[in-house]
């Protein structure tokens, strides 16, 4: 969701920057990227090793609930689409094929996103909250295959970052990768494309087959 079909990772820098000046470290190039795409306990997890929190100081529930008020409080305004992305997403429903959308994001936040894509377009949404491990982990995308009552094989998911990307991997989900701000890197069963701009179902069944390869 989050730099696949919103281009909310600008706001995600936001809130990152701030919870790291909050303990009194600087939010590097090297240290934004390597939270990109995490789950929330992930990208706390690096923020406290920066910062060199120690255990006992870090407070993982209290950190998280502020850094929720403040993404909710972001994202209480019209948020941006990718490139391509409304188009792909109502080029597929006119198809009728069932789509399910996952998210490292709680539900909390995510809720207020999915109702910017409209929710009406999902069969079913999973949030990072509601599996055991959170992307880069394989769970949210099996959790999503089973939800679907499809072998993971059979699906196609679309990713933007390299903790997507390997989480739709580790499922064995064949997958198209829209880069947006990390590079990644290749990998079986991973196709590339520059954008979902003049996305046709062509296309998609073509990518489908290659990434099943």
């Amino acid at each position: 969701m989050d730099g696949t079909l919103l281009d909310t990772e600008p706001i995600w820098d936001v809130a990152m920057e701030q919870l790291a000046h909050r303990h009194g470290v600087e939010m590097t190039e090297q240290l934004r990227q390597a939270t990109l795409g995490n789950s929330t306990v992930d990208a706390l997890t690096k923020v406290f090793d920066a910062a060199q929190v120690p255990e006992s100081g870090r407070d993982f529930e209290a950190v998280e609930a502020w850094m929720i008020g403040l993404v909710v409080e972001l994202f209480d305004s019209e948020l941006p689409w990718r490139p391509g992305a409304r188009e792909c997403l109502d080029l597929v429903g006119a198809a009728e094929i069932p789509m399910l959308l996952v998210t490292n994001t709680q539900r909390e936040v995510a809720d207020i996103a999915i109702a910017t894509l409209g929710r009406e377009r999902f069969a079913a949404t999973v949030c990072g909250d509601e599996v055991a491990a959170g992307k880069p982990a394989p769970d949210i995308y099996l959790r999503a295959a089973e939800l679907a009552g499809e072998h993971p094989h059979a699906c196609l998911a679309i990713e933007d970052s390299p903790t997507g990307a390997t989480a739709a991997h580790a499922a064995g989900i064949p997958h198209l990768v829209v880069p947006s701000q990390i590079p990644v890197r290749p990998a079986a069963r991973r196709v590339f494309r520059d954008t979902l701009e003049s996305l046709t179902l062509d296309d998609l069944a073509g990518i489908f087959a290659a990434a099943r390869t």
